[in-house]
């Protein structure tokens, strides 16, 4: 969700894939800088746009807020503090507006005077969300916002998921980029927690199938915990260990009691999880 806004990317119910997703890395930007003249092209690798934004932060142009934070890593844009921006046809300097006060040049076809984002690609389908303060990508009317998560969810979520207070308010537990404003689409686990579909997917094809947060089951283990079953009526324990009880946690349900002792996993009686942890 966010000013690619892309935020919003596209939330929806865990089920990760097994198959292992490659990282999109965006190509590095050109530099944009007030030293340079306009070269009258339409924006940068991250919009097609035909103007600069004059961060309110240091005073410099900057194509968008992206081509500013990687040219300046010590401090981020604020996208809505930015006052005037620079046309890139006459180069005349004015307050945001969806064209040139003096040519007339357009700056985007789409325009959003809160978030001072300008984009021509409306095949993003961009919206703002008031309750969001910033720009989202996918359809106003795909998505809504929750009150309680603090953040818009694709429909498909509504009445379908876990709430937790905030959750977008926090770094993705894999990568460590807050989650709110990231350009990579996020993925709501079943647990409420988010995380990066990118990194949920490299995480499920490197083995991992529990929240890095809260330790819950990312996605449905019943054929998993099948299989196991399985292994264990094939793999009887040694006589001394045969009738042995131990205490154990359930990650899932969070039922805590004892469990058959078996080298192979402790399963919860309740739920039949073998999500669970010696205690």
């Amino acid at each position: 969700m966010q000013e690619r806004s892309d935020a919003e990317s596209r939330f929806s119910p865990a089920t990760p894939s097994p198959a292992r997703t490659t990282p999109t890395t965006l190509p590095s930007p050109s530099s944009p800088s007030p030293k340079h003249a306009f070269d009258f092209t339409r924006g940068c690798v991250h919009y097609s746009r035909g103007c600069k934004l004059r961060a309110r932060c240091c005073g410099e142009l900057f194509s968008c807020r992206f081509c500013h934070d990687l040219e300046t890593p010590s401090h981020a844009m604020n996208r809505h503090l930015v006052q005037t921006v620079v046309c890139c046809s006459c180069d005349t300097e004015q307050p945001p507006g969806p064209s040139c006060s003096e040519c007339g040049h357009n700056f985007g076809t789409y325009f959003c005077a809160v978030c001072r984002l300008y984009d021509d690609d409306v095949s993003k389908q961009q919206f703002h969300c008031d309750k969001c303060g910033i720009c989202r990508v996918g359809g106003r009317d795909n998505f809504f916002h929750c009150d309680t998560c603090g953040a818009c969810y694709s429909i498909e979520l509504h009445n379908n998921h876990k709430c937790v207070p905030n959750s977008m308010q926090r770094n993705c537990p894999i990568c460590y980029e807050f989650l709110f404003d990231s350009r990579e689409a996020p993925q709501v686990l079943r647990c409420g927690h988010t995380i990066h579909r990118k990194c949920l997917d490299e995480y499920w094809a490197h083995g991992g199938y529990t929240c890095p947060l809260c330790k819950a089951s990312v996605g449905d283990m019943q054929v998993a915990w099948e299989v196991l079953d399985q292994e264990i009526r094939c793999t009887p324990m040694p006589e001394e260990y045969a009738s042995k009880r131990v205490a154990m946690l359930c990650n899932d349900c969070h039922a805590s009691g004892e469990a058959p002792f078996h080298i192979l996993g402790l399963k919860c009686q309740p739920c039949g999880s073998y999500n669970t942890r010696q205690l």
